[in-house]
């Protein structure tokens, strides 16, 4: 008697189902919450910094930086887990973008703070304080959208987005005018360079984080 009768050959199972019985590494979600939480501390000490006496600012300016590093360390735990993960929750390149961009506000942030601390900047104009409320506010509707992506059913996800995209464009509308107003009357040419560079930043920090709200957007047609 054919021996098949008593060892029958295993069902056929397919590469869908496999997949799904093998663990996902979920820690992603952890690390892209943490670096969204480290942008909201350090765009807060931004707005602590453009309104602090000039001779405070050092102390802030070291703890954006450190900040800075603690996300660079996290966002380089991304890419050695990337290497290491069979199975990742979204699509690789989702990951790493999204960790990439994350990092970019950070460091644009510090950017920033150096900037005022190394053109010994006077005191900070109308301008870059409101431009700061708008970065913090903007890096919170950030943490919003990357706390949803885990369970993003309920469009908790494009509302964050749509809101990051709304405050990059009230950053807009300040920094054209108040820009504007550096050049008007007979200013101090050493002045406008300086608040110039900073206003340049802080708004390149406003564009990048809308380039973290078209990701997280993107990963959610994608996955929802």
């Amino acid at each position: 008697m054919p021996l098949a009768r008593y060892f029958p050959a295993p069902p056929f199972v397919t590469l869908d189902v496999t997949m799904r019985l093998l663990p996902r590494d979920e820690k992603f979600f952890e690390l892209f919450n943490a670096v969204a939480q480290l942008n909201v501390d350090a765009a807060k000490l931004l707005q602590d910094l453009v309104v602090a006496p000039v001779d405070h600012r050092r102390p802030i300016v070291d703890a954006i930086k450190r900040l800075e590093h603690e996300a660079d360390e996290m966002t380089h735990e991304v890419v050695n887990r990337l290497d290491r993960t069979f199975i990742t929750p979204l699509d690789r390149e989702d990951i790493h973008m999204l960790a990439s961009r994350l990092d970019d506000v950070m460091d644009l942030m510090d950017g920033t703070a150096r900037r005022v601390q190394m053109f010994h900047a006077g005191e900070s104009p109308p301008g870059a304080v409101r431009m700061a409320d708008v970065i913090h506010r903007t890096c919170q509707q950030l943490l919003l959208g990357v706390l949803h992506l885990e369970n993003p059913k309920n469009g908790s996800v494009l509302e964050a987005c749509k809101q990051v995209k709304l405050l990059e464009e009230e950053g807009d509308s300040i920094y054209h005018e108040w820009v504007g107003r550096l050049f008007e009357g007979s200013p101090n040419a050493l002045e406008v360079i300086k608040w110039k560079g900073i206003y340049d930043n802080l708004e390149r920090t406003l564009d990048q984080a809308e380039d973290v709200a078209n990701v997280l957007e993107s990963v959610f047609i994608k996955h929802v």
